[in-house]
């Protein structure tokens, strides 16, 4: 399921790191996502970063240059306090860890109405706002 024209969505780290991957369809489906201008946070930049580093091997620079390109295709969304205390609310509402709360808080805060995770439970609906999809069921 791909969001509509009149979506505000979110995308988790996994989705983001597909675009780099091999996975042909899903490496589709997450470029698909991030050319309409997602939004995505502070923390979604550092965990690809730890990931293009230590999975993939690639050097700083690869690195740096990949996220650069990165940043211009999304809206970028900054980690503040309030977000870390709404995201440890979640997580003993729902029972999420707490990276995942505070990726559900980031989306929470900017308005969104849909996250796309392969790691949360699809279609489920959080505070009566925030739809999870899974875009590769």
């Amino acid at each position: 399921m791909m969001p509509g024209l009149n979506s505000t969505y979110f995308l988790d780290t996994n989705i983001v790191l597909y675009a780099y991957g091999t996975d042909a369809g899903k490496k589709a489906s997450a470029l698909a996502l991030l050319a309409a201008n997602p939004m995505i946070s502070t923390q979604v930049i550092n965990e690809c970063s730890h990931v293009m580093r230590r999975k993939l091997r690639w050097p700083p620079r690869q690195v740096a240059a990949e996220l650069d390109i990165l940043l211009e295709l999304v809206q970028l969304h900054t980690i503040h306090i309030q977000h870390i205390r709404s995201a440890w609310q979640l997580a003993g509402r729902y029972g999420f860890s707490h990276y995942d709360s505070l990726i559900i808080a980031s989306a929470l805060a900017i308005g969104c109405n849909h996250l796309y995770s392969e790691d949360l439970q699809h279609d489920q609906l959080i505070a009566d706002q925030l739809r999870i999809i899974n875009p590769f069921l």
